[in-house]
């Protein structure tokens, strides 16, 4: 009762506290007719929201999709969450150095804000009205790990599982690969792990591979959407986003981090990862532009 009393009284509050109300609020806002769903699935929300209105899409359900990854949890109660998880990195005294993904020296990630909007669309209907392509969401896939909160079981198999199930979804084999948009998040334990899932997907000569939380730090539940975008932009481009801070390579990490300095390449086909804890694993993979 004491709940009810508040949520009339201050609407302010309650509205900013009922997730639920998100998808409601952006369909008000757009006059979306679809359904307004509201999701978490910890740092992969935003390649999750992807999936969906991919899957609207193929479905039949919707011609187009609003697909939005958004965080703002820098806020002291947050930051000692995560800390007392060990996640953080401790590097306060060059906080422009902390984040240093599969560099040796790691010791954790850099909590950021922000946001990602991406407009899904059936391509016929995207064609009859002259939008502009960017990319081309080809495959997703997603496997969830119960093996810990934080911690993904030894043997890797979810984020094998869920590479593996996103190129197997476009059609496409793990030679056509061009470039992984990595987690990357910069804690030993998801670095590692990301590791040994790229040399069982792609064995001895995997891509590229470089994460952008190096440069923007980690969004959280914004990452995948950020990301995706990242992808899309590397496409268009041709060039290979940089890892910064990569100053010692991790000698159990045997990868191509495109360290410090962004590349010219050849960009077909983007795998970008997104991990969360809980074990939900969800990848996407983005073919450029006809």
């Amino acid at each position: 009762r004491e709940m009810t009393l508040a949520a009339l009284s201050r609407p302010d509050i309650h509205d900013l506290f009922c997730f639920g109300g998100i998808g409601e609020r952006l369909a008000a806002r757009f006059g979306t007719r679809g359904a307004p769903i509201s999701l978490t699935t910890a740092c992969a929300t935003g390649a999750s929201s992807i999936q969906l209105g991919v899957e609207a899409i193929q479905r039949g359900e919707a011609r187009a999709a609003l697909a939005i990854g958004a965080d703002g949890s820098v806020q002291p109660e947050a930051v000692i969450r995560f800390s007392l998880l060990s996640a953080l990195s401790t590097r306060n005294e060059e906080p422009e150095r902390a984040a240093r993904p599969f560099e040796k020296s790691r010791d954790g990630f850099v909590m950021s804000e922000g946001a990602a909007a991406l407009v899904l669309e059936d391509e016929g209907a995207a064609r009859a009205r002259g939008a502009e392509i960017l990319g081309f969401v080809l495959g997703c896939g997603e496997r969830a790990d119960s093996f810990h909160r934080t911690r993904s079981n030894p043997d890797g198999s979810a984020i094998i599982g869920a590479m593996r199930n996103a190129i197997a979804d476009a059609g496409l084999t793990p030679a056509d690969i061009d470039y992984v948009n990595a987690h990357g998040t910069g804690t030993p334990e998801n670095d590692k792990m990301e590791a040994l899932g790229m040399r069982a997907v792609f064995g001895e000569r995997p891509p590229p591979i470089s994460s952008n939380k190096s440069m923007i730090g980690h969004t959280l539940s914004a990452a995948g959407a950020i990301e995706a975008a990242f992808s899309l932009l590397t496409l268009r481009h041709q060039l290979l986003p940089p890892t910064i801070n990569h100053e010692e390579p991790d000698p159990n990490i045997p990868l191509d981090v495109v360290p410090n300095v962004a590349r010219p390449a050849r960009v077909r086909h983007v795998l970008s990862n997104s991990f969360g804890f809980g074990g939900q694993n969800v990848c996407l993979v983005l073919g450029e532009a006809a």
